[in-house]
Formats: C-alpha cells, sequence, structure tokens
C-alpha cells in the first residue's frame, strides 16, 4: 500500500513530506562530515587498486553515468569488478553468478566494496550514504515507461545502499526492479535516523557474511 499524495501533475509529495525533508537536510549535512574521512577512502583505495591491477587487466576504478536527485544527471564511480569489454555488445544488467564478473570483482560485490568510491559522490552531494541505488539513463526510461510511480526514487538523493538493496539484493529484469521499488517507496514514507541505522547495520551485517562465510 503506498501513501503518496499529489500537490501537483508534476510534483509529487511524500505524505510525511515535512518530517521526510527534514531528516534529508540532516542527513546532508552528515554527508559534509564525510570530506574528513578522505584519507579513509584513499588509503582503502590504494589497497584494493593494487588487488584489481594484480588479478585483472584495466583500469581501477569505472565510471558509468546515471540519474540523481530531480533527474540530474552524474558520473558514478565504483571499482571495477567486471573485465574490460563487459559491455562491448552495448548496457546490459547484471545478473546472478555474471561471468563478467572477475575473481576479485565478485568478492568486491559480495562485500560491497565496490561501492566504496561512491562517497566521493556524496561529498559531491550528488549521492547521500542512504537512499534509493540511482539508475542507468539507459534503463531508466524503459522502467518508468513500465513501472508506476517509478519516478518517485527521484524525490531523494540517491545512496551507496539502502534499504531495496539490504532486502531485495541485485535487480536483473524488470520484474525483480518492481519488487524493489516497494522498498525504495516503503523508505521514503518512513525514513528517520532509526530506519537508516537499521539499514546500515544490515550493510554492515552483508559484508562480514562475506567476509567471514560460516
Amino acid at each position: 500500500d503506498i501513501h503518496l499524495i499529489i500537490c501537483d501533475r508534476n510534483e509529487p509529495e511524500l505524505k510525511n513530506s515535512g518530517k521526510n525533508k527534514k531528516w534529508r537536510k540532516i542527513q546532508k549535512l552528515f554527508s559534509k562530515k564525510l570530506k574528513s574521512q578522505l584519507f579513509f577512502e584513499f588509503f582503502w583505495s590504494l589497497l584494493v587498486g593494487v588487488a584489481i591491477k594484480m588479478t585483472s587487466h584495466g583500469p581501477v576504478f569505472y565510471e558509468q553515468t546515471r540519474w540523481g536527485f530531480k533527474e540530474k544527471v552524474f558520473s558514478l564511480w565504483k571499482f571495477r569488478s567486471m573485465r574490460v569489454d563487459a559491455e562491448s555488445a552495448g548496457p546490459q544488467w547484471s545478473i546472478s553468478n555474471d561471468p563478467r564478473i572477475t575473481k576479485f570483482g565478485s568478492f568486491l560485490r559480495k562485500t560491497r566494496i565496490d561501492e566504496l568510491p561512491q562517497l566521493w559522490n556524496v561529498v559531491k552531494g550528488e549521492m547521500s550514504l542512504i537512499g534509493p541505488r540511482p539508475e542507468r539513463p539507459e534503463f531508466y526510461r524503459k522502467l518508468e515507461s513500465e513501472i508506476p510511480l517509478f519516478r518517485f526514487r527521484l524525490l531523494v538523493r540517491p545512496g551507496i545502499t539502502g534499504w531495496a538493496q539490504v532486502m531485495g539484493g541485485y535487480a536483473s529484469t524488470v520484474g525483480e526492479t518492481k519488487r524493489k521499488l516497494e522498498y525504495d517507496l516503503y523508505y521514503l514514507k518512513h525514513m528517520s535516523p532509526k530506519m537508516d541505522f537499521i539499514i546500515s547495520v544490515k550493510t554492515i551485517s552483508v559484508a562480514l557474511k562475506a567476509l567471514f562465510p560460516g
């Protein structure tokens, strides 16, 4: 059940928009504090970069165009986890046990370490730590035309992790994306410090399980 109100045909707002707007401001302020953590990010980048170079051919980082808050286009950064020719045939969704993923890239994805470079996107104000994942323009229009309310995800800044990520994992079909949208809309309605704390704990739990299986 999606509780949303439409104030204008072009400007949908959340039912708890006042409360959510206040928390979004807190998130933005917290994101600015990340500037002091850039040394930590640089240290991790060195270690991961060396490992990527030792295990596969190609650059350390991977840049991808994404749509963010209010359809603003930006460059999202990740540690490269696929072969350099992964999209030689054009943009493709990642699938389970994707053969394009390198051996070390699989580890990066399971632990979510491949997303760490996006802290730079957070510092720049293009993303938040937590929120709906930003979609690629190549897929966005198709998803928007097939999934009602899909554009509502753009009401907030996209996140490095989110409720849909910890509850739904990766999506490789329109049907799976519809299911993840339900989680995203749930987050938009209930976003709060408590909700972000729960998502953070679940994200850390996923990473630890990948690092220490069993």
